[in-house]
């Protein structure tokens, strides 16, 4: 049996590790100009060979696979956040987006947005503002939510739609006050990949990695957290410190990934859930599959953002709300079956 385990378990990883290919070579192909998934294959291949390349190959290369590989690291950051969050909290509701996070790194990327810079600034405050308040966000929303010691899903929620949407309003407030920027602040608040750069996609990716780092190295005391913080101390586990190290790692790959994309709901709600399904509580396996899943789910959603209505595109924010409302409601309905 523990063999037959691990063979499925092998197989969904490399199942979605191929997925997440392929859907990066459609995407890609998919566009104005159309370029065929052969045509993307060689023009990466002379790319990395240091080539020339033609312009259907420098159009791949410096436009399209930029959008697509953010759409990825974007789709594995919130998704990744989001596994912390539900082990964290011990609560499959748990998500960048529902808790109020992804508003304070909204709320933090827009001021630095308003502030401006150039050059090496303008490429990292957003993250840096995205993360400081990311952080504030999930440890406010953490301390309205607990009433001696225990943390309730229904005061979870509450608290974060509640701090989700004053954030919403100061970052409105923010915008009225730089009129300039009003028309490009809230179409990026929508959530959209127009514009990613290959220095863009350099940031999210070692923050990301820097992100994973803990977490993949803590996954035995991911797994004993699960049994509530009191049993967790008693089995070794130090409980706040984990609890500290782990919320800062979430909360940096959510404003890795809303400083460059927006406000994008529910894919960390929707990807750590399927692959629970398939995988299991394991985070040993959980944090991977679900990393790979949501860069799978990001870039077929930014594909039928820019495909649906073309040539008019859609904000990809749109695209995940359409899919996980349902998907939070039903887990909504049964989580407080279960309470009853």
């Amino acid at each position: 049996m523990p063999g037959r385990t691990q063979v499925r378990s092998a197989t969904v990883i490399a199942g979605l590790a191929a997925t997440l290919l392929l859907a990066v070579v459609a995407a890609t192909s998919f566009g104005a100009v159309a370029v065929g998934p052969g045509q993307v294959v060689s023009a990466i291949t002379r790319a990395l060979a240091g080539r020339t390349l033609v312009p259907a190959e420098a159009l791949v290369i410096e436009l399209r696979l930029p959008r697509v590989v953010m759409a990825a690291l974007v789709g594995m950051c919130l998704a990744a956040a989001g596994v912390l969050y539900q082990a964290l909290f011990r609560n499959p509701l748990a998500d960048p987006y529902i808790l109020g996070v992804s508003s304070g790194a909204g709320l933090g990327a827009a001021l630095a947005f308003v502030v401006g810079g150039s050059g090496a600034l303008a490429l990292v405050a957003p993250p840096v503002a995205a993360f400081v308040l990311a952080l504030g966000t999930i440890v406010l929303v953490a301390g309205l939510a607990t009433r001696r010691g225990v943390m309730q899903t229904l005061s979870l929620l509450l608290a974060g739609v509640a701090v989700s949407y004053t954030l919403a309003a100061l970052t409105s407030f923010v915008l009225v006050l730089q009129r300039q920027q009003l028309s490009r602040v809230v179409f990026w608040m929508m959530g959209g990949l127009q514009g990613a750069t290959w220095p863009q996609c350099a940031v999210v990716a070692v923050m990301l990695g820097a992100g994973l780092a803990i977490p993949l190295a803590r996954t035995r005391e991911l797994d004993i957290m699960l049994l509530g913080d009191e049993r967790a101390g008693e089995l070794g586990v130090d409980v706040e410190r984990t609890k500290r190290l782990i919320l800062a790692s979430a909360s940096l790959m959510v404003s890795a990934a809303v400083s460059v994309s927006g406000l994008i709901g529910f894919v960390g709600l929707m990807t750590p859930h399927a692959v629970r399904l398939l995988l299991g509580p394991d985070h040993r396996l959980l944090i991977p599959a679900s990393v790979l899943g949501g860069g799978v789910v990001m870039v077929l959603a930014d594909l039928l953002a820019r495909v649906v209505l073309a040539p008019v595109e859609l904000p990809v924010g749109i695209i995940t709300a359409l899919l996980g409302g349902p998907l939070f409601v039903w887990l909504l309905v049964r989580a407080q079956r279960e309470e009853t």
